[in-house]
């Protein structure tokens, strides 16, 4: 154990799940109504964040987690449809909202910086979303307590919660092949290509042995598809590209995959049913969405990894375990593989106490799943880990920064 950090590392003789019979693996794209929520909320906090750094050199109390999405009604059709009602969005949350300096109230601008921040999201990242007329975007944002926000103007940095975060390394051919599939359908350049999809995209990969499948819901943009042929043949070109790209993916890993590919399987041409959408996202109609319910902060949702339930979008990065451990965990868990061995499976759970530094947990807790017999090995892959551990937990600001200035994602 690393002293004063309550670092616990062992070795787990067992078959790293990426070896393991059967993995399921999801992400929901930029696109998706949770994964909005989710931008949004930590789009408004790195906008707080900033403001409050240009007035007073910190970052004062505020937690923006709880925006919520109620879907909208569209009436999508070959050739371009129309937004019938609105997509109602809530920015919600505790924020500073006033301080005292020198005997005077001083009232901040939260609310215009919130809804300034939120409107410019949605502008640069959906090109077929109209962020005046298809949104109604509103935004509440109280005071926080006073018990959450003392923990602010104590010295030091102190937990503002019990909780725990979680990490895991590195990513198997299954994370990487749902993870980089969704990136490559949402990248600009892509969408210069096929203008056709939207950002809404969901990309699920079950791997049973090696045999991969990985299905696509892809919304797609009705103003770009004239008619239903052209509708199955932009279906088809999605297809043939995420399916060459995938195949890169896995014959640059080396891994024996037998790969298998589906796209909108709700789609019944015989029927009309067909995935379209006015906006390329499902929020205009029948979809709503929240913070916390989509990607963990690794960009996944991985039901045979260690997942913690915390919402990690809009938390503040300063004293929210819920953010802050979870986004270390990883970090974590990334350099512990980098150093040690590409076959040694990382988990990390890092348990805060309320009040106690951030820096400090109740147990740091670093597993390394492997079938590794060699004591030597074994040894100083322990030693390794508690190092990176405690250089992390004695660097809390370093996580922060990184947060503040985007640098790692939340979902």
């Amino acid at each position: 154990m690393a002293s004063g950090k309550n670092i616990y590392v062992e070795n787990i003789n067992d078959i790293p799940t990426p070896r393991g019979k059967i993995e399921l693996v999801e992400r929901k794209g930029i696109g998706h109504p949770d994964s909005v929520a989710d931008a949004l909320a930590e789009t408004v906090s790195r906008a707080l964040c900033k403001m409050y750094m240009k007035e007073f050199g910190t970052v004062l109390h505020h937690n923006t987690d709880e925006t919520q999405i109620a879907a909208g009604k569209a009436a999508p059709r070959f050739g371009g449809g129309t937004i019938v009602n609105p997509t109602y969005i809530l920015l919600v949350g505790r924020a500073t909202t006033d301080v005292i300096q020198n005997g005077k109230l001083n009232e901040l601008p939260c609310t215009p910086t919130a809804l300034k921040a939120a409107h410019g999201y949605i502008k640069e990242t959906f090109p077929n979303v109209d962020p005046d007329a298809d949104i109604i975007l509103d935004a509440k944002l109280g005071m926080g307590s006073d018990d959450l926000t003392g923990v602010y103007k104590t010295s030091g940095v102190l937990a503002n919660d019990t909780s725990f975060g979680v990490g895991y390394a590195p990513y198997s051919i299954t994370d990487r092949l749902v993870l980089e599939t969704e990136e490559m359908i949402n990248s600009p350049a892509f969408k210069k290509i096929l203008p056709e999809t939207g950002q809404d995209v969901k990309v699920m990969g079950s791997r049973v042995d090696n045999k991969l499948t990985m299905t696509i819901a892809c919304a797609m943009v009705d103003r770009y598809i004239p008619d239903k042929t052209h509708y199955a043949a932009a279906v088809e070109d999605l297809y043939n590209r995420v399916n060459e790209n995938a195949l890169n993916i896995i014959d640059k890993s080396g891994e024996d995959i037998d790969f298998k590919l589906e796209i909108n399987t709700g789609d019944n041409y015989d029927n009309d049913v067909y995935y379209l959408t006015v906006t390329g996202l499902s929020q205009e109609m029948g979809d709503d969405g929240s913070v916390g319910r989509g990607n963990r902060c690794n960009g996944l949702i991985t039901p045979y990894r260690p997942m913690s339930m915390e919402a990690t979008s809009g938390k503040n990065p300063i004293t929210h375990i819920g953010k802050l451990y979870n986004v270390m965990s990883k970090l974590i868990a990334d350099d512990i593989a980098a150093k040690v061995s590409p076959e040694v499976e990382v988990k990390v759970r890092i348990l805060s106490q309320i009040g106690k530094p951030v820096s400090q947990p109740l147990n740091c807790s670093v597993q390394l799943v492997s079938q590794e017999v060699d004591a030597g090995k074994l040894n100083k892959w322990k030693s390794e880990a508690e190092q990176i551990a405690f250089d992390w937990l004695d660097n809390v600001d370093k996580v922060t920064n990184l947060i503040i200035d985007g640098k790692v994602r939340t979902f």
